[in-house]
């Protein structure tokens, strides 16, 4: 953030009469209606809602955001656009912090890695990673070209809570697997203290392996070890509930 920053050429913001959850956003220009500021801040800063930690209000009140997107800027600017914009109409103040949340570690079993690094001359899905299809039965399937740090991501995506990827693998590889999701799982993606909840591992029998954990050391040579992992939240320090006008 910054006089010399990427800023919205033109922006109109102001409270909305009820939450509507619309959205429109095109190379010119940003429309936001009915909608509170927790999504507006993610986009922003780039992170999920659970790393958000701010007043109650960011989820209830809702607004009304209209802005023009100066000539030739590019969608990678647009969160230090976001970012100027609260801070010139909300006053936002924030810092991040890194916290320690209950997730897992990403590694490669004992036997070593079951997939092949990707040949870019094949790469049947390199431009759309992360790709999950869902069959009868209710099976997930994930087939594409990934890192280790995007799959890694990407089992963040699927309610497992923060993993981290500790494979040293820094390639990209063909990844296929399928699996069927346990309806029993519960997601961990509390806040932990590490003098209360020391790191456990995903062999303990106090905690039950759902079929994603034997799928990714079956089919990829894979675990996923429980621990405590730092996870940077942002902070917000302070921020008005009634925007300056136009």
């Amino acid at each position: 953030m910054g006089a010399d920053g990427p800023k919205f050429e033109v922006a109109s913001v102001k409270r909305a009469e009820r939450c509507e959850f619309g959205s429109s956003i095109d190379p010119g220009s940003v429309t936001l209606r009915g909608m509170p500021l927790k999504p507006v801040l993610m986009e922003a800063f780039k992170v999920k809602m659970e790393q958000i930690q701010g007043p109650p209000w960011l989820d209830a009140d809702c607004f009304e955001i209209i802005a023009k997107t100066p000539k030739g800027a590019t969608s990678d600017q647009r969160p230090a656009m976001f970012q100027e914009l609260l801070t010139e109409r909300f006053k936002l103040a924030a810092h991040k912090e890194n916290r320690l949340r209950r997730g897992y570690a990403l590694v490669v079993d004992k036997g070593g890695p079951k997939f092949k690094e990707d040949d870019p001359n094949k790469s049947f899905m390199e431009d759309h990673p992360g790709q999950t299809f869902f069959g009868s039965g209710g099976k997930g399937r994930l087939r594409s070209v990934m890192t280790m740090a995007f799959l890694a991501a990407y089992l963040s995506k699927r309610g497992y809570g923060p993993v981290e990827d500790l494979t040293g693998l820094k390639g990209k590889y063909d990844i296929e697997l399928t699996w069927t999701p346990d309806p029993d799982f519960e997601p961990k993606g509390f806040d932990v203290s590490p003098s209360t909840a020391p790191p456990q591992s995903a062999d303990s029998p106090a905690e039950r392996e759902p079929d994603l954990f034997v799928a990714l050391r079956e089919s990829l040579g894979l675990k996923l070890e429980g621990r405590n992992v730092p996870v940077e939240i942002v902070v917000i320090d302070h921020i008005e509930r009634v925007p300056t006008e136009n």
